[in-house]
């Protein structure tokens, strides 16, 4: 069996809902928190065989959790992160404390992405979140003191109302928080979102583009070099993990709404949690990819880095021509081999460029 290096873990609870979320999730409940807790010790217990590389914990919030389910929660992945060498968590600023951080200390737990979304008190309020860039500021100081250096936030742009000024705000504001990695998303109305749900409308998409690339040029102005389409580090503080999706490996996602691809199996599991609790092999989408499917994945994903695709791996793991089999994908004006890596010049424009790549 081949070895998985990246194991991702959902926690479906929030304390609050977000106005732009639709991914899985519930208010914390404490009963349905026990029970979910006893469902994952089943799952991990019979799903997890190696000992990972990565390990990413996300959701959901799960700082939302007490300390003591925490403390469990962590306890059952002891036992698969012996080796780890990237092991991070979502916190958000409100629901981290000095009692959760030692936890995470004590489960060597040493990389941490925080939602800050913006630093606008409106905007703050308008997506549903419950803190502001005074707290944000206090919990880095805090995380930072425990030895938690590694530290990502996130920034969302194209939000409603938001005008060019507020962006540049949030920007010079979490850019004085001097973290190593900042991770940057356009709004999405999801139709099951509350801003969907109230009709609310993404921005211009003229709009939108100029603030990506105001983003964009301010960010690598200040010593944060664009290593993937919506991320930026600083040198050395590239997420390990999501380089492992964006190099095409193979990954577990355990949990409700969890992703895994093995070989040419990519599924999600079920979003349900009745289903769930009935069988976490439950799963809401099972796919046994082609080749060429897989061909197509991994150009597409190992373009969105700065790196690009190494072509003899490529030629060596399908038993192809890279260079013939996607001669016209090759011919975009923004690509170019260097190095034998085959990369995009503008990463804005990715999802056009990959157009020419599909059979």
């Amino acid at each position: 069996m081949t070895r998985i290096n990246h194991l991702y873990i959902h926690v479906p609870f929030c304390k609050t809902i977000c106005s732009y979320c639709d991914f899985c999730h519930r208010v914390y409940n404490k009963e349905l928190v026990n029970k979910w807790l006893l469902q994952f010790e089943l799952e991990i217990k019979n799903k997890c065989h190696d000992q990972y590389s990565t390990i990413y914990i996300g959701g959901g919030t799960p700082t939302c959790l007490s300390n003591d389910e925490l403390e469990q929660l962590l306890s059952l992945i002891d036992e698969y992160s012996k080796n780890v060498i990237e092991y991070t968590i979502e916190v958000n600023p409100e629901t981290i404390d000095v009692d959760k951080i030692k936890t995470l200390v004590k489960h060597k737990i040493n990389r941490i992405s925080m939602g800050v979304q913006s630093s606008d008190d409106e905007l703050l309020k308008l997506m549903n979140r419950h803190h502001n860039f005074e707290l944000v500021k206090e919990k880095i100081e805090l995380l930072r003191s425990y030895g938690l250096n590694n530290i990502s936030v996130d920034l969302m742009y194209s939000l409603p109302n938001q005008t060019m000024d507020m962006l540049k705000q949030s920007l010079f504001d979490i850019v004085s928080l001097d973290v190593p990695h900042i991770s940057i998303y356009s709004l999405t109305i999801e139709e099951n979102s509350v801003f969907g749900k109230k009709g609310f409308k993404s921005l211009d998409s003229d709009i939108e583009a100029d603030m990506y690339e105001y983003i964009n040029t301010y960010l690598t102005s200040n010593n944060y070099h664009q290593y993937e389409v919506s991320n930026y580090s600083k040198i050395g503080y590239e997420s390990k993990h999501n380089l492992g999706y964006w190099n095409y490996d193979d990954f577990l996602g355990l949990s409700l709404a969890g992703s895994s691809k093995l070989g040419n199996h990519r599924y999600t599991n079920t979003y349900s949690f009745e289903e769930y609790f009935n069988d976490y092999n439950c799963k809401s989408e099972d796919l046994i990819l082609t080749l060429d499917d897989m061909k197509f994945e991994n150009i597409m994903m190992s373009l969105r880095t700065i790196y690009g695709l190494n072509i003899n791996e490529f030629n060596n793991k399908y038993n192809c021509d890279l260079i013939l089999d996607y001669h016209r994908g090759i011919s975009n004006s923004n690509i170019y081999i260097e190095n034998g890596f085959l990369k995009c010049k503008n990463l804005e424009i990715l999802n056009n460029v990959l157009l020419d790549f599909m059979n």
